[in-house]
C-alpha cells in the first residue's frame, strides 16, 4: 500500500518557502505523490560522512533509475550533511523517497534551535567562498520544492527534485484517405532483417529475407552483402553500398540479386549500431521496392514556409526540417540537422560545428559521410582570412577545394571538392557552421546556398537552447565533481597520495592519460612525478616517452595551452620502429615494435598542459592527453582548470607540511641523546613515543650522560605545551643538566640554577617538571641513587618480592618560582630491583573517566618481577598502549634501570 509523502501539499506557515516550494493552481497536470521506494541511513559527525551520504545518495538515485536528477541531489545532500555533521556537529540521517514524477530527500539533525534564513525577492546565493550558509539557498536554486521543519529534537530539511517531462506521443501521421488511394502490397507484407558485421559480411538473415530472395540463412551468412547487392549509382551522390553501411542512417533504393538469378528492387532503411562490447554493426530492413511506403521517411518539400497543414495552419518550418518528434537531445538534433542538410542538397557529407562563447572558434559537433569521428570536439577558427569565404560568419560557396587548399580544414584529406557553408546565428550572434560537401567539383551555387541558409536560420534558436540546457547539465554535474575532488584532495596531507589523486580524478573523466610535473622551487627543473593512463599496461610505455622530452615550459598564464611534443616524440618512435623492422628478419622481431606504435596511439591526440599556481608559484604542471586524433571538448578543459586550481593548493599544502613534519623530526631528534652510554652493572632501556603526526615537537626528553668520579648523570622531564617554545625550554634543560653536572654541581644546586635560566627567558619560559638523578655503581652489586623529583610522576622502585614503592619525595617544579630549595634522596637497588621512570603521558593515560594513575602503573609493575629492564619498559608500554582505544595524545617517555642479580654456577 503506497504512502503519500508528507509535506507535499502547500504548507499555511513559513516552513517551505512559498517562492520554491507551491505549485502554480493553474497547472493542472496530474503529478503523483505516491511513495514506490525507501531509502535511509544515519551518518556520524565525522569529515568522511560527508562523502558517504554522497555516495549513498548518488547509488540509490542510479538505482531507482533517476540519473537526470542525481548531481542536482548529490550537491544538495552534501551541503545539507556538511552543515549536521561539520558545522552543527551532530548525527545526520538521511532519508530517500521515492514516486511516481521525481524523489524526496530528507535530511535531519539533533540541533533544531538555528533559525531559518528568510527571503524577500530573488534568492541570493551569497559568495561562493563562503563556508556556511550555503544548504538552503542552493534548495532554493535547484529544487522543485524545499521546506524546514523544527521539532523539539531535530531539525528536519527536505527537497524535492522532479523528474523532467519526456515527450511522448505520435512521431508521425498522416490524414485518413479513401481505401484506394492507400498503397498497394501483396497478401503479406515481408521485411527482411538483415545484420551486417563490422567487416560488411552478412551476420543474421531471417525468414522475411530468405522468402524475399530465396536464399536460406545457411547459404548466406558470413558472406558479404556486396556479392548480393545490385548498387546503381546513387543520383547525385558518390556513395557505394560499402559507404553506406558505414554510415549512422542511409535510405534509399537498389537492389538485390536473388537465388533465381533476377534482379529483386527494394527499398531499404540501414542504422549503424553497436553491441555491449563496443563492436559495429548495420542493421538492415528491406521491403520490395513498391511497397516502400512501409519504410520511407515521409517526404517534405524545400520550400516548408509554402506548405500548409489540412486545418488550413502553416507547419513548423524547424518540425518541418527536423522531422516529428524532434530529438531531445543536443548530439541527436546536431545529428538529425546534418543528415537532413546533406540529404537536402544531395550531398555526400554535411557537418555542423558550434561557436565557442568569445566566437574566436568553432567546435566540431556533428559530421555525416566523412571519416572524422577522430575530428570530434577538433577546434578551428572563426576567421581564417579576409573577406567572406575566409570567414564563418558569412555564407560560402567553394566550387572546387583543390584550388584553394585549406579553405576548409575540416575537410582536408577527405576527397570533399565542393562545399557550401551557411552561419548559425541567434540576435546577432554566431553560434555555429552547418557544411554540406561533395565529392564532385562545381556541385553548388548560391542558389543551393540560400537553401540551406533558410534551414540554419530555422534551427538556430533550436540548437543553441538544446546547447544551454546542455551547458546547464554540464555545470550541475561539474559542480559535483569539483565537489568530491574537493573533499578527497582536503582529506589528504601526503604528497605522493594528493599526486595520485591529481591523476585518478582526471583520468578517464577528463583525459585518457595524465602527467604530473613538479617544480620543487624556481632554480629547479620540471620532474615528472606521477604519470597514468586509463589502460595500466600502457602506463609504462607513456612514462618512458615522456623521460625522454623536454618537460612543458612552466608559464603562470592560466588556462590549457596545446603541447605537441609528446604527439611529435610518439610519432616519430613509431616512424623509427617501422624503419628498423623493414630490416628485420621475422623471426628476430620482437615486442618493441608493437609496444612503441601503442604508445604512439595513446598519446597520438590532443595534449595540453594546465599551469599548477599556488601562491603566486607555478609549483608544477598537469598534462592530460587524448588518444591518436581525438580532442578535447571546451567545457573539459574549463573544468580540468577548475580542478587544476583545486589541486595545486592541495599540493603546495602537502609541501608545506612535509616540510614543517621534516624540520619538527629534526629539531625532535636534536633535543634526544644521540647515544646511550654502557653503565657497568646496571641495566638502562628508554623507549620514547611522540604524540600526533610528528608535525608538532613534542615537551618530553631523557637524558643518560657521565660525569666525573665513575658516576652517570640521568634525567626525564616533560615541557608544559608543544611546539618552538616548548622545543627551546627543553634544549636548554637538556644542556643545561649536561653542563652543570659535569661543573661538579649536586643534583639540587644543578636543578635550581637551571630554574633560574628557565626563568630567565621571560614571557617565552614554560614550567618544566623533572626528574634528575646521579647513578654509582657499587664494587658489592648494587647501584646507589641520588635523586630530586621536581614537580614530576615520582619514581617506582621494585622490589624482588614483588612490592612496588615510591623512590623519592615530590618537590616543586621549575620555572614557576624564584627561590627554590631543593633537596636529594638517596636509594639503593640491590640486585633484582628496577627503577621506573616515566612523564606524565604514562600516569595520565584516559579511557572515559577512567584514568590509569599512579596506582594503575604500580600494578602493571608489580608483575614485572624478575624481568629485564628492557622487558619491563616493553610490557609498561604495551599496557598502557591497552588501556586505552585511541591514540595517544601526550608524548610518553620510560626509562628504566634494574640491577641484575649475580650469575649462578
Amino acid at each position: 500500500m503506497g504512502l503519500t509523502l508528507p509535506g507535499e501539499q502547500p504548507p499555511a506557515s513559513g516552513a517551505e518557502h512559498p517562492d520554491q516550494g507551491s505549485l502554480d493552481p493553474a497547472d493542472n497536470r496530474t503529478r503523483s505523490s505516491v511513495i514506490t521506494a525507501r531509502a535511509a541511513h544515519t551518518f556520524e559527525p565525522v569529515g568522511r560522512s560527508v562523502a558517504a551520504a554522497r555516495a549513498f545518495v548518488r547509488d540509490t538515485l542510479q538505482g531507482w533509475g533517476f540519473g537526470d536528477v542525481v548531481d542536482d541531489a548529490v550537491v544538495l545532500t552534501s551541503e545539507l550533511v556538511t552543515n549536521a555533521v561539520v558545522h552543527a556537529g551532530t548525527a545526520a540521517e538521511v532519508v530517500c523517497l521515492r514516486s511516481g514524477d521525481g524523489v524526496r530527500i530528507e535530511v535531519s539533525d539533533r540541533y533544531p534551535e538555528r533559525e531559518i534564513p528568510l527571503q524577500s525577492g530573488g534568492v541570493s546565493m551569497g559568495s561562493p567562498d563562503r563556508e556556511g550558509g550555503r544548504g538552503l539557498q542552493l534548495c532554493a536554486a535547484l529544487a522543485s520544492r524545499w521546506g524546514v521543519e523544527y521539532s523539539p529534537a531535530h531539525k528536519h530539511v527536505w527537497f524535492r527534485l522532479d523528474l523532467p517531462e519526456r515527450q511522448v506521443g505520435t512521431r508521425t501521421a498522416g490524414p485518413s484517405v479513401s481505401t484506394e488511394l492507400l498503397p498497394l502490397a501483396d497478401e503479406r507484407v515481408r521485411v527482411a532483417v538483415i545484420q551486417i558485421d563490422s567487416e560488411g559480411a552478412v551476420s543474421a538473415w531471417n525468414d522475411d529475407a530468405q522468402e524475399l530472395f530465396g536464399y536460406p540463412a545457411k547459404q548466406i551468412i558470413g558472406k558479404p552483402l556486396t556479392d548480393y547487392a545490385a548498387w546503381p549509382h546513387t543520383p547525385g551522390t558518390s556513395t557505394g553500398i560499402a559507404e553506406a553501411l558505414r554510415l549512422s542512417r542511409w535510405e534509399g533504393s537498389y537492389g538485390i540479386r536473388a537465388a533465381d538469378g533476377r534482379v529483386v528492387p527494394v527499398y531499404a532503411s540501414h542504422l549503424r549500431v553497436r553491441d555491449p562490447q563496443g563492436e559495429p554493426s548495420t542493421v538492415c530492413l528491406l521491403v520490395r521496392d513498391d511497397e516502400r511506403a512501409v519504410l520511407a521517411t515521409p517526404q517534405r518539400g524545400a520550400a516548408p514556409e509554402s506548405r500548409h497543414r489540412a486545418d488550413g495552419q502553416g507547419t513548423d518550418p524547424f518540425e518541418t526540417f527536423i522531422g516529428s518528434p524532434a530529438p531531445d537531445d543536443l548530439d541527436g538534433l546536431l545529428q538529425r540537422t546534418v543528415e537532413r542538410s546533406r540529404d537536402m542538397l544531395d550531398g555526400d557529407a554535411a557537418f555542423l560545428l558550434l561557436a565557442t562563447d568569445d566566437e574566436t572558434e568553432l567546435e566540431v559537433r556533428a559530421t555525416t559521410g566523412l571519416p572524422s569521428a577522430r575530428q570530434r570536439f577538433a577546434r578551428v577558427p572563426v576567421d581564417t582570412g579576409s573577406g567572406r569565404y575566409g570567414t564563418a560568419r558569412m555564407p560560402a560557396v567553394h566550387e572546387d577545394l583543390s584550388a584553394v587548399p585549406g579553405a576548409v580544414p575540416l575537410l582536408n584529406g577527405t576527397g570533399m571538392r565542393s562545399v557550401v557553408t551557411v552561419p548559425l546565428k541567434v540576435e546577432g550572434r554566431l553560434t555555429g557552421s552547418l557544411g554540406v560537401a561533395a565529392e564532385g567539383a562545381g556541385r553548388y551555387s548560391n542558389e543551393e546556398a540560400l537553401r540551406l541558409q533558410f534551414a540554419a536560420d530555422r534551427i538556430a534558436l533550436a540548437v543553441e537552447s538544446a546547447r544551454l540546457g546542455e551547458l546547464e547539465r554540464l555545470r550541475r554535474g561539474s559542480l559535483s565533481f569539483l565537489v568530491e575532488a574537493s573533499d578527497l584532495l582536503a582529506g589528504t596531507l601526503d604528497r605522493d597520495q594528493t599526486l595520485a589523486l591529481m591523476a585518478q580524478m582526471t583520468v578517464p573523466t577528463l583525459a585518457t592519460w595524465c602527467a604530473v610535473y613538479t617544480i620543487a622551487d624556481t632554480a629547479s627543473e620540471p620532474y615528472l612525478s606521477y604519470v597514468l593512463h586509463e589502460d595500466e599496461e600502457r602506463i609504462d610505455g607513456l612514462k618512458a616517452l615522456l623521460g625522454r622530452i623536454d618537460p612543458p615550459e612552466p608559464v603562470p598564464t592560466p588556462g590549457a595551452r596545446i603541447w605537441p611534443a609528446p604527439a611529435r616524440a610518439a610519432h616519430e618512435a613509431a616512424l623509427e620502429a617501422s624503419v628498423r623492422s623493414l630490416d628485420d628478419e621475422p623471426h628476430h622481431l620482437g615486442s618493441g615494435i608493437g609496444s612503441t606504435l601503442t604508445t604512439a596511439a595513446s598519446v597520438g591526440g590532443e595534449t595540453v598542459v594546465l599551469p599548477l599556481v599556488a601562491r603566486n608559484r607555478v609549483i608544477g604542471m598537469l598534462v592530460l592527453g587524448k588518444p591518436s586524433e581525438d580532442h578535447f571538448r571546451q567545457e573539459n578543459l574549463e573544468l580540468a582548470e577548475d580542478l587544476s586550481r583545486r589541486a595545486a593548493l592541495a599540493l603546495d599544502n602537502s609541501r608545506l607540511y612535509s616540510e614543517r613534519m621534516a624540520i619538527s623530526q629534526s629539531l625532535q631528534r636534536s633535543l634526544l641523546p644521540p647515544d646511550m652510554p654502557e653503565v657497568p652493572g646496571v641495566e638502562v632501556e628508554v623507549i620514547y613515543r611522540a604524540a600526533g603526526e610528528g608535525n608538532e615537537v613534542g615537551g618530553d626528553f631523557y637524558d643518560l650522560f657521565t660525569i666525573p668520579d665513575g658516576a652517570y648523570g640521568f634525567a626525564i622531564g616533560d615541557v608544559c605545551g608543544t611546539g618552538p617554545e616548548a622545543a627551546a625550554v627543553t634544549g636548554l634543560a637538556r644542556h643545561a643538566l649536561r653542563l652543570l653536572a659535569r661543573e661538579g654541581y649536586s643534583g639540587p644546586a644543578v636543578l635550581e640554577r637551571l630554574n633560574n635560566a628557565i626563568l630567565d627567558e621571560g614571557e617565552r619560559s614554560r614550567f618544566l617538571t623533572l626528574l634528575y638523578g646521579e647513578l654509582r655503581p657499587q664494587e658489592d652489586g648494587s647501584a646507589l641513587l641520588k635523586v630530586v623529583c621536581a614537580g614530576h610522576p615520582l619514581p617506582l622502585r621494585l622490589r624482588q618480592d614483588g612490592s612496588v614503592e615510591a623512590a623519592a619525595e615530590p618537590q616543586p617544579l621549575l620555572g614557576v618560582m624564584d627561590d627554590l630549595e631543593l633537596y636529594e634522596q638517596t636509594v639503593r637497588l640491590e640486585p633484582g630491583d628496577v627503577l621506573l621512570c616515566v612523564t606524565d603521558g604514562i600516569t595520565e593515560r584516559r579511557e572515559g573517566s577512567r584514568m590509569l594513575g599512579d596506582d594503575g602503573l604500580a600494578e602493571v609493575l608489580k608483575g614485572c618481577t624478575g624481568l629485564t629492564a628492557g622487558a619491563v619498559a616493553a610490557r609498561v608500554m604495551r599496557a598502557v598502549e591497552r588501556f586505552a582505544a585511541d591514540s595517544p595524545s601526550d608524548d610518553m617517555a620510560i626509562l628504566t634501570m634494574r640491577v641484575p642479580e649475580p650469575q649462578r654456577n
